[in-house]
């Protein structure tokens, strides 16, 4: 699970450039990995936040689904995911995501207001 917060700066060019990507994922996810290595390679300082030690709050989870439908943040082949059952379940998804956030499809990487699931590097080289 990845999200990514993008904090940017005026460079030599006029242009904005990031700074800086807050990133919620787990370490051993191989898509968070490469979203972590797509912005360290372009210097860009990265915060990983551990999702197996911190939850998302209401707060973050509103700002993604500002942009990514709800039912794009659920991975329905994670491990917890299947252990829950939830496939043969009726059940809130808001408050699965908060209260289990490694249901949640990573990476999800935020940028100001915008929010991608998945790794989508052509859509972060926008950003930039």
């Amino acid at each position: 699970m990845l999200i990514v917060f993008l904090v940017f700066f005026v460079g030599k060019n006029g242009k904005y450039e990031m700074k800086e990507v807050q990133i919620f994922g787990t370490p051993k996810c191989k898509e968070t990995q490469k979203a972590v290595r797509f912005f360290k390679e372009r210097n860009v300082k990265v915060h990983l936040i551990d999702l197996n030690e911190k939850k998302l709050s209401k707060g973050e989870l509103n700002n993604i689904l500002q942009s990514v439908k709800l039912d794009d943040l659920i991975d329905t082949e994670s491990k917890k995911y299947k252990e829950r059952q939830l496939a043969f379940k009726v059940y809130d998804k808001f408050e699965e995501i908060l209260e289990n956030p490694t249901i949640v499809l990573t990476p999800i990487v935020r940028y100001e207001r915008k929010a991608t699931v998945g790794n989508v590097q052509e859509t972060w080289k926008k950003w930039q």
